[in-house]
């Protein structure tokens, strides 16, 4: 073989090791930060992991919202009218949140089973309008 042919594989097979090296820690690095959605079925049957960032959406049950005397705190449960889960929540909530409302929770599934979430993402549906034109329309309709 000659010495240029060799030289060239030897730079080949040392920029395909560091592309591989690359790679394989550009992947690792994704897999640590990446955060999974679960309904709560599946949370309460334990295939979500503990103490790992995590996504369980559902809906809000009725009458299960519960806010602190003092503070942001509020406790409230999502089904997915199958099982429920209770999440706990310190912080301002969307405007959204409400009772039989879609919600998604980000943060971590406790030994208790309960959730803590570090947000709280209120879902809308196709033909949400925000209030101000709500009021604009239904005071058009009056008139």
């Amino acid at each position: 073989m000659k010495p240029a042919r060799k030289r060239k594989l030897l730079i080949l097979f040392f920029i395909m090791s560091v592309l591989t090296v690359v790679s394989a820690l550009v992947l690792y690095a994704l897999r640590q930060n990446i955060s999974l959605f679960y309904s709560p079925t599946q949370a309460v049957a334990g295939e979500a992991p503990l103490n790992r960032p995590i996504r369980v959406g559902g809906m809000v049950e009725k009458g299960s919202i519960i806010r602190a005397a003092k503070g942001l705190s509020v406790q409230f449960k999502i089904t997915d009218f199958e099982k429920t889960i209770t999440v706990t929540y310190e912080g301002i909530l969307p405007d959204l949140f409400r009772e039989d409302q879609g919600i998604v929770a980000e943060g971590q599934l406790t030994a208790k089973g309960s959730f803590r979430a570090s947000q709280v993402l209120a879902k809308h549906d196709a033909n949400y309008m925000p209030p101000e034109v709500k009021a604009a329309l239904a005071n058009k309709v009056k008139s």
